[in-house]
């Protein structure tokens, strides 16, 4: 049976098709929810349900909130605590949905169990509370009905209970003071069974400065009211508070944020259940369920992740040690149509950059890379990282939007598009060009080493992508490797910003020296520089010969009884093909008729060897790497050339490298 590839299987959603996605839409957004202003698969509650994967930790969650709203137990604060972009605010919107009913339990996917795991044929509908801390202002009133509502007590009566929940706590609101715990869970127990949800706390309460008033209260006033409130929450069996905080201090800004931060955790730890969201695994439904509508085809979806799993094992020394795990396979099926690779390099290597937000961030990217490939009619049997199609704008801009200035020219220059020293590779080497494999590495290295790049000895102890993880990243069911190993081997020696060091290759915004080398290159000429570097590799022992005379004229070639062999310079090649009127056969017959200006008596005397055509171009090209590749290590060790301790390694490797490449030139071209 053949393989189908991934746009036969999975289909993406039709907004993912028509690139009609905005990125707002990947940000959940409650507070539009709670207007009745969001879109479709936000506001409508089957429909989030359908896109929505039930984690593990969300399942549990629920089911903690549906017991405390039927009064059968349940957490009566739960704190969200996940990096940026974890999925903290969608969580809230599932509880929100859930809680307000506007659609039967019923209806909604993945519900159903959860109710009947808790025992639980009807869930009432409930009040909800949806406090946004970024729409709220310390210092600006909120018109709300009647009434102007000024701090956080305020906004939560009136949502609660309208104008006239609102005037049990009117004097408190002006005066900016808590209204205190007695208070609050009365009023709360009065409007019960209820949902209070409050996002982005600490982005309100950092605006705060200590000893000074707002309208919105004080520092301490706003920190008082969490207490009591989280108090309150424990005194009223079927209410429930969820509360956003961020992961690090870093989320949370400056450090007035970091103190607030400091100070709300402190009062929800005395009575919340902290719960931490998306487990790895998850996050692979999660994304695939939000991007693709429902794989129907599972056989051949299985197929594809089967020969993978085979060609790993097939070849289990090619590939990392992971791979070689039965649960890989499990991964591959779980993963369809990406590949894990995609996500391990997204969740481990992207995510620990401040401003990609995980989930979302994975989902905004890949949304765009699944256009661009479906566009293209992409074929690949699954969607890997050598897949990413840094050729498209929007795919090169959103991947690039994460990282420090200076990526352009390097996707550019050197990984995709028309004009990339990997398009040309593929292009001039048919073998490379079949399987795109230049371009694929390419992909693959920036997607593994980009986020790392300029951070020696950082988060990874060792940078770069070594050659396992490349064909991982890379090779299909049916390719050879050994075709990528070759084509890894032409972009070391082409790119500008690919570097290598210890069997690992990473991009970085600065250039490698190859281009300080192909700009030494100029330098040398070839009747100054390069013949006589040649000349000299051809020294043979004299052997059978009575001499070996090297690039030199008919006049310094003794006419005597001798065998003497003739070296003819690189630019008296001779051609293989039948070429009668080749240089070669116009210099040796100038030397074997005369020596100076006197006629050669003895001819027959002399044997020529002259280099090949087809090869003499790389042997002069192949001789100036190494000429520029000396003049840069000896401008290092003279200290004209100011180099870190890792680029004069790689200094000292090129070169070493570079001689052995003219060894085989030279004997490849004179033979």
């Amino acid at each position: 049976m053949s393989l189908k590839p991934w746009r036969e299987i999975a289909i993406p959603h039709e907004d993912v098709l028509r690139g009609t996605f905005q990125q707002a839409e990947f940000a959940a957004d409650i507070s539009r929810v709670h207007e009745g202003m969001a879109t479709a698969e936000y506001q409508n509650p089957a429909l989030f349900f359908e896109r929505t994967f039930i984690t593990e930790g969300m399942r549990l969650l629920l089911d903690s909130v549906v017991k405390r709203l039927t009064g059968r137990g349940g957490d009566p604060v739960i704190q969200l605590q996940t990096a940026f972009g974890g999925g903290k605010t969608h969580t809230m919107l599932a509880v929100y949905h859930l809680a307000k009913g506007d659609a039967p339990a019923s209806q909604l996917q993945g519900i159903p169990p959860i109710l009947d795991m808790a025992g639980i044929t009807e869930l009432p509908q409930a009040r909800i509370v949806v406090i946004d801390g970024i729409r709220l202002s310390p210092s600006q009133p909120q018109p709300r009905g009647g009434v102007l509502v000024h701090t956080l007590w305020g906004e939560l009566a009136w949502q609660i209970g309208g104008e006239a929940a609102y005037a049990r706590v009117k004097d408190s609101d002006l005066s900016g003071t808590s209204p205190g715990k007695e208070v609050l869970s009365q009023l709360i127990a009065d409007h019960a069974p209820s949902v209070i949800l409050i996002d982005e706390l600490v982005a309100y309460v950092r605006q705060f400065e200590e000893g000074k008033s707002f309208t919105g209260g004080t520092y301490d006033s706003n920190l008082s009211f969490v207490q009591a409130l989280t108090e309150a929450m424990k005194a009223v069996s079927t209410a429930v508070l969820l509360a956003s905080l961020p992961e690090s201090d870093k989320e949370a800004g400056s450090q007035k944020g970091i103190n607030a931060l400091a100070a709300l955790s402190h009062y929800f730890g005395r009575v919340q259940a902290l719960w931490k969201l998306v487990a790895a695994e998850e996050a692979f439904e999660i994304v695939r369920r939000r991007l693709f509508t429902a794989i129907n085809d599972r056989l051949a979806a299985e197929a594809v992740c089967r020969a993978y799993a085979d060609l790993y094992t097939a070849h289990s020394g090619e590939f990392p040690a992971e791979t070689q795990d039965s649960h890989y396979f499990t991964r591959l099926q779980q993963a369809y149509p990406l590949h894990p690779e995609v996500f391990d390099r997204l969740y481990e290597d992207w995510s620990s950059l401040d401003n990609f937000q995980r989930t979302r961030g994975v989902l905004k990217l890949m949304a765009k890379v699944i256009h661009r490939l479906w566009k293209d009619n992409n074929n690949d049997l699954l969607i890997q990282p050598a897949s990413l199609p840094l050729y498209d704008a929007d795919v090169r801009n959103e991947s690039i939007y994460y990282l420090a200035q200076g990526w352009d020219p390097v996707v550019e220059k050197d990984i995709d598009g028309e004009r990339a020293a990997t398009t040309d590779l593929d292009t001039t080497r048919p073998i490379f060009g079949a399987i795109h494999a230049c371009r694929r590495l390419a992909r693959a290295i920036f997607l593994g080493s980009a986020p790392d790049a300029g951070n020696v000895g950082g988060a990874k102890h060792h940078r770069g992508l070594e050659q396992e993880r490349l064909l991982l990243a890379c090779a299909q069911p049916g390719q050879v490797l050994g075709h990528y190993k070759d084509a890894l081997r032409a972009i070391v020696d082409k790119l500008q910003y690919l570097n290598s060091a210890n069997s690992r290759y990473w991009f970085d915004t600065r250039p490698n020296l190859r281009r300080e080398m192909e700009d030494r290159k100029r330098r040398f000429n070839d009747k100054e520089d390069v013949f006589p570097f040649v000349r000299d590799k051809l020294r043979f022992a004299s052997g059978v010969f009575g001499g070996v005379h090297g690039f030199t004229n008919s006049g310094d070639v003794p006419d005597d009884w001798s065998l003497r062999l003739v070296l003819l310079a690189p630019d008296a090649p001779f051609s293989r093909s039948g070429q009668t009127a080749t240089a070669a056969l116009t210099r040796a017959s100038e030397i074997l008729k005369n020596r100076g200006d006197q006629p050669r008596q003895k001819q027959n005397r002399l044997i020529f060897m002259a280099a090949d055509i087809d090869t003499v171009s790389r042997l002069k090209d192949q001789v100036r790497s190494v000429l520029a590749w000396q003049s840069i290590v000896a401008d290092v060790k003279e200290g004209r050339l100011n180099l870190d301790m890792l680029q004069g390694k790689q200094a000292s490797k090129s070169l070493e490298e570079a001689r052995g490449g003219l060894d085989r030139m030279v004997r490849e071209s004179y033979k």
